[in-house]
């Protein structure tokens, strides 16, 4: 076995409008890089953070709390040192705890012989993001794990169904240079709704997964429709109308909010689309002076995996 593993682990967009901590799709080439190395000494460490002052105890880094409630159920006979290199700002609505989360843990359970499938990790990634938001979750760390688009079904059960991923679809991602903390975003959200939205949600979730399997993308379009959590959100998020607009006109099949935000995702057809629309967003944000970044990605259908 090696004595130690570099692996990348990219962002997730979840939600996607119509399936709020349901859905998730992984992203391509956008993600933390973890180093995992054993060491002679017992225990867990982190030894490193190359940014965003984040903590190395591992009682209080995301990636920590995952790696100790997996080591719990697992002997071995040396310890582990982490090493985390950030390509997420923590905030962002792109996964950034979940990538650390689950890299973590994918890595730890390559370098000690793969004890647990890439599905039973995800109950151990979902520590690390309980401890962020409050609450479990898995809508970020089952598309990192798994790969391309995830419906979570029970986080209870572990049910967790990989959806068709059409191979056309491309996504484009812009963000406003602000953080909005996970646990703050979900404050927002309305604890209770009524049984009209309740209707209308389901049948867009409905309706999104039947377009997965048909590539039906005037269904699609149609139904990443958000009646419950947008409306609050959106007030967090600066110009997203605005900028939602600019996407749909510039021909995205669906704009949304990634996550809990303040990122924004669209979806569209073929890599000129894609990047159109990032302009026209970008162009926008340039007139009114908000600082941004934003890329083009496909849908990563092979999730987390080891690098040299």
């Amino acid at each position: 076995m090696m004595d130690t593993i570099k692996v990348f682990s990219p962002g997730s967009v979840t939600n996607l409008s119509c399936g709020y901590d349901i859905l998730g799709f992984c992203l391509d080439k956008v993600g933390d890089t973890i180093i995992v190395k054993k060491i002679p000494e017992q225990g867990l460490r982190i030894s490193s953070i190359d940014k965003y002052d984040l903590p190395l105890s591992i009682d209080e880094n995301v990636a920590g709390i995952a790696a100790k409630a997996m080591i719990s159920e697992v002997k071995i006979s040396h310890g582990l040192d982490i090493k985390i290199e950030k390509g997420i700002k923590p905030g962002s609505g792109i996964g950034s705890s979940a990538a650390s989360s689950a890299g973590t843990v994918f890595a730890i359970n390559k370098i000690i012989g793969s004890p647990f499938s890439n599905r039973e990790l995800i109950r151990f990634a979902m520590e690390g993001e309980k401890y962020v938001s409050g609450s479990y979750h898995a809508d970020n760390v089952s598309p990192i794990l798994l790969g391309g688009i995830t419906l979570v079904r029970s986080v209870k059960d572990l049910d967790i169904i990989k959806l068709p991923n059409p191979k056309d679809l491309i996504a484009t991602i812009i963000r406003p240079e602000i953080e909005i903390k996970t646990s703050d975003s979900r404050k927002v959200v309305k604890s209770k709704v009524t049984i009209d939205k309740m209707v209308r949600q389901s049948a867009n979730l409905a309706a999104f997964i039947s377009s997965l399997y048909t590539e039906d993308y005037n269904l699609m379009s149609n139904s990443i429709v958000d009646e419950i959590i947008e409306p609050d959100r959106a007030l967090l998020i600066p110009e997203y109308y605005n900028i939602k607009q600019i996407s749909l006109k510039a021909g995205a099949i669906a704009c949304g909010i990634s996550g809990s935000g303040p990122a924004i995702f669209s979806l569209s057809k073929s890599d000129k689309v894609a990047n159109d629309i990032l302009d026209k967003m970008s162009s926008h944000f340039d007139n009114v002076n908000i600082n941004y970044n934003g890329f083009v990605s496909k849908i990563n259908s092979e999730g987390v995996k080891v690098i040299d």
